[in-house]
C-alpha cells in the first residue's frame, strides 16, 4: 500500500490546499491521501480557527474524494505534534510500504529544523508543491515536484480577507463561522 500525507495548519483551508490534493491524486500512484490538520503547528504559537473548525471544514471540502481521508490524529492529541510522530502513526495504522510526504515549497528550507529530520528522510519521499514566487533549489533533500503555482496563503486570507481564495464548497461555512454576510 502506498499513501501520501499532507499535513498543515489549514488555517483556513484554501484553493491552494484543494489544488494540491487534486494534483497529488492525479500525479502520485497512491492508495490513499491523508489530510492531517495540526492542533497547533510546532513553529507557531496560536491559531486563527479552532482545530475542530479546521477539521470540519476539511472534512466537508474533501467528503466526495474517495481516496482522501481527513485524519484527526494530530487534532486529537490537543498539542503540537511533530511530523515524525504522524508518519510513524500512519505507517503503523495502514501497514503501508511507501509514504509520500507533501509539503509546500515555503517549508523546504525549514526541513532541517524539523524534529528527527534525518530519520524522517529515511521514512518518506518528499513531494513539494511548488509556487511561482519561490525559487528554492534546496539540496537539503531530494524530492518530487507537484507544480501548483497558485499564489495564495492562509496568512493572506487571515490578514487581508481574501475570501475569493476559499473553495466554494466551504465558503458559506467559513463566512458563518466568521460572522460575515453570506453574499
Amino acid at each position: 500500500m502506498k499513501i501520501a500525507i499532507f499535513g498543515g495548519s489549514f488555517d483556513p483551508p484554501h484553493i491552494g490546499h484543494e489544488a494540491i490534493v487534486h494534483k497529488a491524486l492525479k500525479e502520485l500512484d497512491i492508495d490513499a491521501l491523508y489530510v492531517v490538520p495540526t492542533y497547533l503547528n510546532p513553529f507557531k504559537k496560536t491559531f486563527f480557527l479552532d482545530e475542530s473548525v479546521r477539521f470540519s471544514l476539511l472534512k466537508k471540502l474533501f467528503d466526495d474524494e474517495e481516496k482522501v481521508i481527513v485524519c484527526d490524529y494530530e487534532v486529537a492529541q490537543k498539542r503540537s505534534v511533530y511530523t515524525i510522530e504522524t508518519v510513524k502513526y500512519l505507517q503503523q495504522q495502514t501497514h503501508c510500504n511507501e509514504i509520500y510526504l507533501i509539503i509546500g515549497e515555503d517549508n523546504l528550507s525549514k526541513l532541517p529544523l524539523w524534529k528527527s529530520f534525518d530519520e524522517l528522510k529515511t521514512l518518506v519521499t518528499f513531494v513539494v508543491a511548488t509556487r511561482n514566487h519561490y525559487s528554492n533549489n534546496s539540496s537539503v533533500v531530494s524530492f518530487l515536484k507537484l507544480p501548483i503555482n497558485i499564489e495564495v496563503s492562509s496568512t493572506q486570507i487571515r490578514q487581508n480577507g481574501y475570501l475569493s481564495h476559499i473553495p466554494k464548497k466551504i465558503e458559506c461555512d467559513l463566512k458563518q463561522i466568521l460572522g460575515l454576510p453570506k453574499n
